[in-house]
């Protein structure tokens, strides 16, 4: 008998007991190709000699060394090319253990930014709805997810939410792309001014939304007039790249397909690859100087923080993603992923709709294409897709709740960098056969 506590207490686990390239094995020695990277995680695979020699000897130099008295050479230059590398005006890294922990960090900040510079009434925050920021009570707050919150809702703080950026779904007849960003932005500035501009302390937004809506890219100048926005009001933008960043959209930061650079911005996932749990919160230059210069503390803090082992996994990973040209190589087998799927599922009359960057795909289910009715909620669909796969020998994330939490079915793609062209195949043909079964129990 176990006395591990599942995630599903109903449910009966393999054993992982190996992993090789994109594939993770069973104790029986089943091999699943990892079509979802876990939850977009596993962007190196599972078997990176590079990546586990790092932490080998890293684990063989110094395990442990409390942030509170010093810092670590991994810690430094992992800070170090991550600037390098950074959109424009960030210029500070605080290491954490997860993607939960760095949005939680990037919320706290932005609330102590304010109050070092001498307005303490900054204390809103703006998300948007359908977005997922993290399990933790501030992130869940943030998040506008209401499936993940309902339970939880006595709990959670006051947080303001707007439309979000899904195109398919929301854009109305007749109305450009362009002219529906525009639209939905401009709800920031409504809600900023319905508040009181002087209240807004910051908005936050995934640049592709991941787990909730699957995959959704905004589109083109929609985050510029985010942008302009928080800039017109002193309001700080914060970025969530945590499943979609670390070259997860076929850039090593996602909001660079927007022409954007954000305040703040989180990132985890992929920074570790799996072979480490790790997170990050890249800040401004602007922001850092408020707290260096005023109280000289950021209120905040976790026992891990910086830890040398995730660190020089980190720096391992980036450092294998660059070297390998990885990240051009996600975008190259990106638009390869997207035009198979295109090929064998573009007509399919239960697949409303095929989308994403590099790596990140979502592909969304309905009963009805033409009128792109969702679902019943009744019928699981995503839940006997995630079976019927992993039968087949594939793992995916399909997640119920697309449309508002309750409504719509889809299925996330986020398959290691390194998979092959024949993989592709592989994962096209596995998929067509858990759609196909879930359609005929449905």
């Amino acid at each position: 008998m176990s006395h591990v506590f599942p995630r599903h207490t109903k449910a009966k686990l393999p054993t992982a007991v190996g992993g090789d390239g994109c594939y993770l094995i069973d104790s029986e020695g089943k091999r699943y190709f990892d079509g979802s990277g876990g939850a977009a995680v596993s962007c190196l695979g599972h078997s990176d000699a590079a990546v586990i020699a790092a932490v080998q000897e890293q684990v063989g130099k110094l395990a442990f060394a409390h942030t509170g008295f010093m810092t670590s050479e991994p810690a430094e230059a992992l800070a170090d090319l991550l600037i390098e590398q950074a959109p424009k005006g960030l210029d500070r890294v605080y290491f954490v253990s997860g993607g939960s922990e760095a949005t939680e960090a990037a919320i706290k900040l932005a609330r102590q930014y304010h109050l070092e510079r001498g307005a303490p009434e900054r204390r809103h925050l703006i998300a948007r709805r359908q977005s997922y920021h993290g399990n933790t009570l501030g992130a869940l707050a943030a998040g506008g997810n209401a499936w993940r919150r309902q339970q939880f809702d006595p709990l959670l703080i006051g947080m303001s939410h707007i439309a979000p950026c899904y195109e398919y779904a929301e854009r109305e007849g007749g109305e450009s792309a362009y002219d529906y960003g525009q639209r939905v932005a401009n709800e920031l500035e409504e809600e900023i001014l319905r508040l009181g501009p002087e209240t807004v302390m910051a908005f936050m937004a995934e640049p592709v939304v991941g787990a909730t809506c699957g995959a959704v890219p905004a589109v083109p100048g929609y985050f510029k007039r985010i942008r302009e926005i928080c800039d017109k009001y002193g309001v700080l933008l914060i970025l969530d790249e945590v499943m979609c960043g670390m070259g997860r959209t076929g850039h090593l930061f996602a909001c660079e397909a927007e022409g954007v650079a954000p305040d703040i911005l989180c990132i985890a996932k992929g920074l570790g690859a799996g072979y480490q749990p790790i997170g990050a919160m890249l800040c401004s230059g602007q922001i850092y100087d408020a707290i260096a210069g005023g109280s000289g503390f950021f209120q905040h803090g976790h026992t891990y923080i910086g830890h040398p082992v995730a660190t020089a996994a980190g720096l391992a990973v980036v450092t294998q993603m660059r070297e390998r040209d990885l990240i051009s190589q996600c975008r190259t087998r990106g638009e390869q992923l997207q035009a198979a799927l295109i090929d064998r599922f573009g007509e399919h009359p239960n697949i409303g709709d095929i989308r994403g960057r590099g790596l990140f795909r979502g592909i969304e289910l309905v009963a009805d294409r033409v009128k792109k009715a969702p679902f019943d909620p009744s019928d699981g669909m995503a839940a006997k897709v995630k079976r019927a796969a992993f039968e087949a020998g594939l793992i995916c994330y399909p997640m119920s709740g697309t449309r508002d939490g309750r409504l719509g079915d889809h299925i996330l793609l986020a398959p290691p960098f390194i998979m092959t062209q024949t993989q592709i195949g592989e994962v096209v043909d596995k998929l067509d056969l858990a759609i196909s079964s879930a359609l005929h129990s449905a």
